[in-house]
């Protein structure tokens, strides 16, 4: 089995700000905000965090943030769930979360649940479980679970569990490993993890470890670096880790390195990029 290669990776994630005339980094700029948080969670996960101006990183996220609190993915993009959830760890990676007016982000986030107890990811409607998930971990790293209603979002979440133990972006949505991590870290933090079938779920999930030893999403599909995490973290989340054969997930992670210059794929020999870096790693 190889090593991980942290000084090569440390380097390609840094490597990877200073090009921002590539390519890879203009089709991602409207999500730059969550590339900052991989990449700088990456770096303190290899214990790395120091390289970074902290002080520089902090004052582009607050450019991020919106009139309405809420943060966009990049300096004058619209603000979303996903992007303020990003900022808020980011910040939060260097303890200056007293940077922010935590009202007016606490608010932003509460005024987008729904009725139903859902949420949605902008202005414009759209409602996903991953949303719900984004919101409760935001406003609990905020202490601000109080501003929205807990049982209702529960509830949502809940209904939005399959036969099979899964659970899909929206009611009668199909089980998806991604969407199952973003429902059961929701209801952990909640403390309503009474209501999955550990045994049925926990065997969804390790049903997704292929001969490789990676882990898919869904059944019948290649399996994926990223999904290292979002199953690896359910199962832990459920206390079923042990159900998989974490030899060989580590082993396939490693095979998924660019030995060379550095970076994590989603499958060997593939192109590198930070997102599957950040979930390797982690």
């Amino acid at each position: 089995m190889g090593e991980l290669e942290v000084e090569k990776h440390v380097n390609y994630i840094l490597s990877v700000e200073k090009k921002k005339d590539d390519f890879e980094s203009i089709v991602m700029e409207h999500l730059r905000i969550n590339g900052a948080y991989w990449g700088l969670t990456a770096l303190d996960l290899l214990g790395k965090i120091d390289v970074v101006d902290s002080e520089e990183v902090v004052s582009w996220v607050m450019k991020c943030q919106h009139e309405s609190g809420g943060f966009g993915g990049n300096i004058g993009h619209d603000p979303h769930l996903l992007y303020t959830l990003c900022a808020i760890q980011v910040l939060h990676l260097f303890d200056k979360i007293d940077v922010l007016d935590i009202d007016k982000v606490s608010n932003y986030l509460s005024g987008l649940q729904n009725e139903d107890g859902s949420f949605s990811g902008d202005m414009w409607g759209e409602v996903d479980t991953r949303f719900s998930c984004c919101a409760i971990c935001a406003l609990a790293l905020l202490h601000h679970l109080d501003k929205i209603n807990v049982e209702k979002a529960v509830k949502y979440i809940v209904n939005c569990q399959n036969l099979d133990g899964g659970f899909g972006c929206t009611p009668g949505g199909e089980s998806h490993a991604g969407q199952i991590f973003c429902c059961v870290s929701a209801l952990a933090i909640t403390g309503s993890l009474h209501h999955i079938d550990k045994d049925l779920l926990g065997w969804w999930l390790c049903e997704r470890q292929v001969k490789s030893g990676g882990l898919n999403g869904r059944p019948e599909k290649l399996p994926d670096v990223c999904y290292s995490w979002w199953v690896l973290s359910s199962l832990i989340i459920i206390d079923r880790a042990h159900w998989i054969d974490k030899g060989k997930l580590v082993e396939y992670i490693l095979d998924c390195q660019d030995k060379e210059k550095g970076g994590i794929s989603d499958r060997p020999d593939d192109a590198v990029d930070v997102f599957h870096t950040y979930f390797g790693v982690a």
